[in-house]
């Protein structure tokens, strides 16, 4: 059993705590030992809390010898995103600016994480700043690399967490995801990702000073879960789920909502707005499709997603208008060729005025209107999580087609961000040496929702991951 620990999922795992079958310690050393195994394959794992996770390990066997109930995700070692603050921990953001912007106090998810009894045990990397591009690849800290091929991006921006999950480096990832930033990684890696619905995890992106951010960034970005399977991913739901003083967005709602009468009817868009879809992505929508049909759920194909290039447009406007003030000094602190993918978007799409902005605010509302009658007739949604294959490093960089061509392809995950609804991704299987996989998207608040269909999928379909890494697919 030591020798895998590492291998066994975050609840198992922090059942053996529990119950005394293994340490804490010996918990952390597994992963530690597998992080010197793979890391340097990989480039996942950015700061590396050896020490700090030891104690904290330590602690936990010092408190369950003394008869304290520990907690649901006791001893689990999880990665952290690089612009999430760990305290006394630098919060880098990728970039060397800020490689000594150490923090003050654990992010609120951080915080809940460690109250549940889970161990940090590694920043994780992204891309600078988190605006470099969808590839993890870091002014600080380099390229992260796909364990099922390198010749693929992991996804992003929460790649590192993607990938330390997927090698076995870490039984949890902590992300975040304003457009796909969850769901991509957990697609491209082969593990499950959660984006919750805005509102329902608390969070303070206040990292680099007292002031909040404008509403774009207030309303897009959501803290989330990544795991190797369903199961996994619901405990981290429900430890990250509540309120917190720091931020007045998180509502107390219900982790579980009523149950529906009848089957949950589920709509089908396999190609949403009608851009094109590749066969294999269309594949594991039909197979994931054919699995919620032989549980019981009620599965139709639908024409379409409410108002999907309108959202994107308005998506587009706002987060451009937002970001221009400080555009001139970002560009400067994601340096040269890093500048690429914002400033191709910034030269597409010009800042609105202030009457065209309260006029999308306006827009913004009604296109969440159009998706809470939409989810009101179907609770659920099957889709895709990116409408390609993983493409190649940095693809979205290279220039204007390749820029468009991501974005496209990301454009369900951009969506639901911008109406702010929950999504799950789940793996399906393999497709020409690279996994495949899905999103579920659900009503407000209705994460449960989301997660039992996801579950249903994984009990058919298996678990992926762990894996190695690997070399390059041949042509």
């Amino acid at each position: 059993m030591q020798d895998a620990l590492w291998k066994m999922p975050a609840a198992a795992q922090a059942e053996a705590v529990r119950s005394g079958a293994v340490s804490a310690v010996a918990l952390v050393d597994s992963h530690l030992e597998r992080i010197a195994e793979v890391n340097p394959q990989v480039n996942a794992v950015t700061q590396l809390l050896a020490e700090r996770a030891r104690e904290a390990a330590d602690e936990t066997d010092r408190r369950r010898a003394a008869g304290e109930v520990l907690g649901p995700l006791a001893g689990v070692p999880f990665t952290v995103k690089e612009c999430t603050a760990v305290e006394g921990v630098p919060t880098t953001f990728g970039t060397e600016r800020f490689r000594d912007l150490v923090a003050s106090a654990d992010a609120p998810p951080v915080a809940r994480l460690r109250a549940a009894g889970a161990i940090p045990i590694g920043h994780s990397n992204m891309p600078t700043l988190v605006l470099a591009g969808m590839h993890t690849r870091s002014e600080l800290f380099g390229d992260t690399a796909n364990p099922w091929d390198p010749g693929v991006t992991p996804g992003g921006t929460s790649g590192g967490d993607g990938v330390a999950v997927a090698t076995g480096m870490a039984g949890l990832g902590l992300g975040n995801d304003s457009g796909g930033s969850v769901r991509i990684p957990a697609q491209f890696c082969g593990v499950a990702g959660l984006k919750p619905t805005s509102g329902r995890f608390p969070a303070d992106h206040r990292v680099l000073g007292p002031d909040d951010p404008g509403p774009a960034s207030q309303m897009l970005v959501t803290d989330g879960p990544l795991a190797r399977s369903v199961s996994d991913l619901r405990l981290a739901y429900e430890v990250l789920a509540g309120t917190d003083p720091r931020d007045p967005r998180a509502v107390p709602v219900p982790l579980y909502g009523e149950p529906l009468s009848g089957p949950v009817k589920v709509a089908v868009v396999a190609d949403p707005g009608g851009h094109g879809v590749h066969s294999t992505v269309r594949g594991a929508i039909e197979t994931a499709a054919g699995v919620l049909r032989d549980a019981g759920y009620e599965v139709r194909q639908v024409r379409d997603v409410p108002r999907l290039d309108e959202a994107l447009e308005a998506y587009g406007r706002i987060t451009v208008t937002e970001f221009a003030p400080t555009w001139p000094v970002v560009r400067r602190l994601l340096g040269e060729g890093g500048d690429r993918y914002i400033a191709m978007a910034m030269e597409q799409t010009p800042p609105a005025g202030a009457d065209e902005f309260m006029k999308l605010m306006g827009t913004w509302l009604s296109i969440r209107r159009s998706w809470a009658e939409f989810l009101d007739a179907y609770p659920l949604l099957l889709g895709p999580v990116f409408t390609e294959p993983p493409v190649v490093p940095g693809l979205e960089s290279q220039d204007r087609a390749g820029r468009d061509r991501v974005a496209l392809a990301m454009r369900l995950c951009t969506a639901t961000s911008f109406v702010g609804v929950p999504g799950v991704a789940v793996p399906t299987g393999v497709a020409n040496g690279l996994p495949s996989g899905v999103q579920i998207v659900g009503r407000a608040f209705r994460e449960d929702l989301c997660l039992a269909a996801a579950q249903a999928i994984e009990d058919r379909l298996g678990v992926l991951t762990p894996i190695g890494p690997r070399g390059s697919r041949a042509d």
